[in-house]
């Protein structure tokens, strides 16, 4: 039986990803500076952290397991063998068998695969895949709270990325560090200046996130990703009361999942001019930081330029947040009225001043989120705060019957609104057009469900999807096919979403879990300054990367190269690689989501 032995670094990863959601101790063994984490032997090292796109590729699946309920398929290269079977690990015996698909050719990958489809096998245990003329698949697990810890960690690692915070050992274990960017004397910068605020203003604005791998931050992006997690808790609630993500206000009476959301929310409130109403675009660097601790980077911080896609950004998730926490009321008291007065404050400027483009200054070198199409912004905000006020004027100023549905991202939003809309449907207004709202979600879930059904690797994505950000594609892909699922009920829509997050974690072209502290072969070095320059082995838990990318933006910044060119394996596993090994926030908010959706929606 040929059993993966995953390397000491890769183990650590693993034990971080518990520890740092409770009991410190756990981490004996795997420190800064650990010889363990660093001394694999030869023959261990090559197994676990050979290059997986030039390497022979064996069987892959989604490492970490599968739901009792779940669809489960296995990727199984091109090979003589017809058949498969499903060992348990601890007896050695078959518990189930079945025949492998017909080969097929993935495009994006260049590969010709089979699949084995074990849907049928529900009994909670440790499995392996088996056929012949391939090694054994690694042990992957069925267990009813499969992705309870995924949930948790991807949720933590908003956590991980606070801004204006010290981070305790007893919350972030190995990876406390001291506060940085306190951000409570921050410039107005001369492209945000008003006569109320003129260059040079003093101005406080702490918290928020980090936005990715560096320390500035961003309204624009912060918006779908704030949203991703309000929707998460709107949605199915019950599954975040009462987790405990061992963060400083764990414990409360607020679910953690919200606790994290407001310490973005609360930033977000103070990039909001409050003389006029406008938002101002981003909180950053005139440069980007080099590779050091939050508390090493003390360059000048600044607001720069206020954007009408920043002030609808703004608007949509205030209006979102209003309404998720008006049920906190006694604990928050004033807050769900702050941000809805907040959010039509931003609504009205931006009605002012409808095509306000962000122009990156001169002397601002950091990243631009720069967005000439704004009519998906206006149906969005347009949309959030219908639903908050019930007053149909937001309604007709959406122009619902003019705007499509596509795959969310941050520079196209429009069906957050659809998202918000559907859920909300049963207490909309008489204005609102119920089959419109239904008809924009299932007309896109369905051409999405057609390529699943359709792909090789049994997948939404194609090679038009490999784009920087890549797996955050598969998971707005997944956001969407679950809202299908969750409007008609057709099992087909669920384990469509069930690939997605399949594929990320493992049931792809280079054989990765690319999140942090997942899965046997998971990403190991992603690009974020804490996580190069903490001198931890081990990464961050709960971060997903970027993923495969082929135009490789940073291959001339990396000493080494990509494996290879092909689309869906074109990554790299390595610091440098911004292009498709970097994180960011809104990669890891629809990971909440969809993990969080399927623990829930499976039966």
């Amino acid at each position: 039986m040929a059993f993966f032995t995953p390397s000491p670094k890769a183990l650590c990863a693993v034990v971080f990803a518990a520890a740092t959601l409770g009991s410190v101790s756990l981490l004996s063994g795997c420190s800064k500076g650990d010889s363990t984490a660093s001394s694999a032997s030869a023959s261990i090292a090559a197994t676990s952290n050979s290059s997986p796109a030039v390497a022979a590729l064996g069987i892959r699946l989604n490492q970490l397991g599968f739901l009792p309920g779940s669809a489960k398929w296995a990727l199984v290269p091109a090979v003589a063998a017809s058949r498969f079977s499903v060992i348990d690990v601890a007896s050695g015996e078959e518990v189930y068998g079945g025949d492998l698909m017909p080969a097929a050719t993935w495009e994006p990958a260049e590969e010709s695969v089979q699949r084995a489809d074990f849907s049928q096998l529900t009994r909670a245990g440790e499995y392996q895949l088996r056929v012949a003329g391939v090694a054994d698949s690694r042990p992957f697990k069925i267990a009813e709270d499969a992705y309870v810890a995924l949930n948790a960690a991807s949720i933590k690692a908003f956590y991980f990325n606070r801004n204006s915070a010290e981070l305790l050992a007893e919350h972030a274990g190995i990876y406390a560090r001291p506060l940085g960017h306190p951000d409570t004397h921050v410039l107005v910068h001369a492209s945000a200046a008003s006569a109320e605020r003129p260059e040079g203003t003093v101005i406080a604005s702490p918290k928020g996130w980090y936005d990715a791998g560096d320390y500035n931050k961003y309204i624009v992006n912060s918006g779908i990703s704030t949203y991703s997690l309000l929707a998460a808790y709107e949605h199915f609630p019950e599954f975040f009361v009462g987790q405990n993500l061992n963060i400083p206000e764990s414990g409360d009476a607020i679910p953690d999942l919200l606790n994290e959301a407001l310490w973005n929310l609360e930033w977000m409130l103070t990039m909001q001019d409050p003389h006029d109403g406008g938002v101002y675009h981003k909180l950053t660097n005139k440069r980007f930081d080099g590779v050091v601790m939050p508390h090493e980077a003390t360059s000048e911080r600044y607001v720069v330029q206020k954007s009408t896609a920043a002030a609808l950004d703004f608007a949509a998730v205030m209006a979102t947040a209003s309404r998720v926490l008006a049920k906190y009321e006694e604990q928050l008291p004033g807050m769900s009225a702050r941000m809805l007065a907040a959010a039509e404050s931003a609504w009205q400027w931006a009605q002012a001043n409808p095509a306000v483009i962000y122009q990156q200054p001169e002397d601002i070198k950091t990243g631009e989120y720069g967005d000439r199409q704004l009519d998906d912004e206006f149906f969005w905000a347009a949309s959030e705060l219908y639903i908050a006020t019930r007053n149909d004027s937001y309604y007709a100023a959406s122009k619902a019957a003019s705007t499509s549905a596509t795959v969310p991202s941050w520079g196209d939003v429009r069906s957050l609104g659809w998202i918000s809309l559907a859920h909300h449907r049963a207490q909309l207004s008489e204005v609102a057009d119920q089959e419109l709202i239904v008809g924009r979600i299932e007309t896109l879930a369905k051409q999405l469900r057609s390529v699943w059904s359709g792909s090789a690797y049994g997948v939404t994505m194609q090679t038009e999807d490999f784009i920087w950000g890549s797996n955050s594609v598969a998971l707005g892909q997944g956001m969407i096919l679950l809202q299908a699922y969750r409007l008609n009920g057709e099992r087909d829509y669920l384990d469509a979403a069930q690939s997605a997050l399949d594929y990320v974690l493992g049931r792809n072209a280079v054989d990765t879990a690319f999140v942090t502290g997942f899965g046997q072969q998971s990403t190991l070095h992603p690009h974020h300054r804490p996580s190069g320059a903490d001198g931890i082995e081990a990464p961050i838990p709960g971060f997903i990367a970027g993923g495969p990318q082929p135009r490789q933006q940073d291959k001339d910044d990396c000493s080494e190269a990509y494996p290879s060119a092909i689309p869906a394996k074109s990554y790299l596993d390595h610091y440098c690689s911004y292009a498709s090994n970097e994180i960011a926030i809104n990669w890891n908010a629809p990971l909440v989501y969809v993990s969080a959706a399927l623990q829930v929606l499976t039966q």
